[in-house]
């Protein structure tokens, strides 16, 4: 059974980098067809999609933060990190780690986000 888990810091300042770190237990973030991803949740609001790395390594990201999103991936830990540079007070949120079996067409559609998670919120104040 696989299994995600988030860590990281709880608080960072404007401006600076906010890194996360998921690690995946029970699986292998190499194995065929399946796409790890990062989704965020604002007080109030919706989850918002952040971006993902596949099981090739490929990375795709959200147009809207992609300018400021990095994802990466260290497959002899079967981690993978999310930094998320300049941030506001509008970055504060739960952040979510999450595994999708991707079935065709533009990513993230067609895409199942069968397993997640916990979340860990971030705050971003000074």
């Amino acid at each position: 059974q696989v299994q995600l888990q988030e860590s990281g810091p709880g608080l960072v300042k404007p401006a600076q980098t906010l890194s996360l770190t998921c690690t995946v237990s029970g699986g292998s973030i190499t194995t065929n067809n399946y796409y790890w991803n990062w989704i965020r949740q604002p007080p109030g609001k919706g989850l918002e999609w952040m971006g993902a790395i596949a099981y090739s390594g490929s990375t795709y990201y959200s147009p809207s933060l992609k300018s400021r999103t990095s994802i990466s991936r260290d497959t002899s830990k079967n981690q993978f990190t999310l930094n998320l540079s300049s941030v506001t007070p509008e970055d504060t949120a739960v952040y979510y780690c999450a595994r999708a079996l991707y079935y065709g067409g533009s990513y993230p559609l067609g895409a199942d986000f069968g397993v997640w998670g916990q979340g860990t919120h971030v705050t971003v104040s000074s």
